[in-house]
């Protein structure tokens, strides 16, 4: 498929994320093979298997952590994740634009003298820190024309995260030694439009989006059940508070998509029904799309739209939870092959 067609795809059918044919290889271990998927706006999905079945890797391919060893998945219409493609010539085009310049300047500065050489290389100078800040920042007509010119980067995670994609962790990887409502505003830090220049002169704009920052960060901890815990070290709350603390962080950065990788793991049953009506509330309140890895089975057919079922790496089923609950290959997956008689 390509990139126009994903994108077209996308604005006619509101689909906000298309996986085709995703390949993860760890050597002669095939951890994900072919894997398909297709996440509509709004929707929960649910991503259910085996320990071992590849899910957690899948996540981190869509996260920008891993590169596949092939297939590409589309974010809004956009290709993000996809096997790297010449992309070893990146940092040849960085310095394409300065040679141009020098080039031109000492043609031009054996006539004009040395004024003009150094004219020339004071340009190229600039228009190589431009590229290199370009390359740093890759806004989307950049990203275009590395395309064009048939480079391709697999998004990384932060690419991801400026996308719209938001993630938390099987293990809670919280910053311990910072307090809650500092953990959040960790995760607006994408978001946050003030620059180097304004934190050292303390601007009024500095101060002004700071307190705007703050004042959300306590709006996330209150939506997620921690309402005057924003001063509390990470480390001192308690194991479902740590798991919502991260959910909150994840929120911070306005994504459209939340990854969410075993979100009621070591969860008693009244916490877990807590965070399964959360993640609910997350959906109809803040219209989120949710891509869920759970092994909690109540909680995946009470909340799930479609669920989708990995067994050894490949996808073995997919469909709605009552499809899902009757289907053979699910039920052999988890309970073994039944005995020959």
């Amino acid at each position: 498929m390509t990139e126009d067609a994903a994108a077209a795809e996308a604005a006619q059918s509101d689909v906000l994320l298309r996986a085709h044919a995703v390949t993860k290889r760890f050597g002669g271990l095939v951890a994900v093979r072919e894997a398909d998927l297709v996440i509509p706006k709004g929707a929960i999905i649910s991503l259910i298997g085996p320990n071992g079945a590849g899910k957690t890797t899948f996540f981190n391919i869509v996260a920008g952590i891993l590169d596949p060893s092939s297939g590409e998945i589309f974010f809004r219409g956009r290709k993000m994740v996809a096997r790297p493609v010449r992309a070893f010539l990146e940092p040849v085009f960085w310095f394409i634009p300065a040679i141009v310049v020098l080039v031109l300047g000492f043609s031009v500065g054996s006539a004009l003298g040395a004024a003009a050489i150094e004219l020339a290389v004071l340009f190229a100078v600039v228009s190589l820190v431009t590229t290199l800040l370009l390359a740093i920042i890759r806004p989307i007509w950049y990203v275009s024309l590395l395309t064009r010119l048939g480079i391709f980067r697999s998004a990384r995670p932060n690419d991801m995260v400026e996308a719209g994609v938001g993630r938390t962790f099987q293990n809670i990887r919280l910053f311990q030694n910072m307090s809650a409502l500092d953990n959040v505003l960790v995760g607006m830090h994408s978001r946050l439009k003030t620059n180097m220049i304004d934190a050292i002169l303390s601007t009024p704009r500095r101060a002004r989006e700071e307190a705007t920052a703050r004042a959300k960060a306590r709006d996330l901890l209150k939506l997620v059940g921690l309402r005057g815990s924003d001063q509390v070290f990470a480390r001192n709350l308690p194991y479902g508070d740590q798991r919502r603390l991260e959910l909150a962080r994840a929120i911070a950065s306005d994504p459209q998509m939340l990854l969410l990788d075993e979100p009621t793991a070591g969860m008693n049953p009244s916490e877990t029904s807590q965070m399964t009506k959360l993640i609910g509330r997350l959906r109809s309140e803040l219209g989120l799309t949710i891509l869920l890895i759970e092994h909690d089975m109540h909680v995946v057919m009470g909340i799930s739209d479609r669920i989708t079922v990995l067994d050894h790496g490949e996808q073995i089923a997919e469909g709605t939870p009552e499809e899902i609950r009757r289907n053979p290959k699910v039920i052999e997956a988890y309970l073994g092959a039944p005995a020959a008689s």
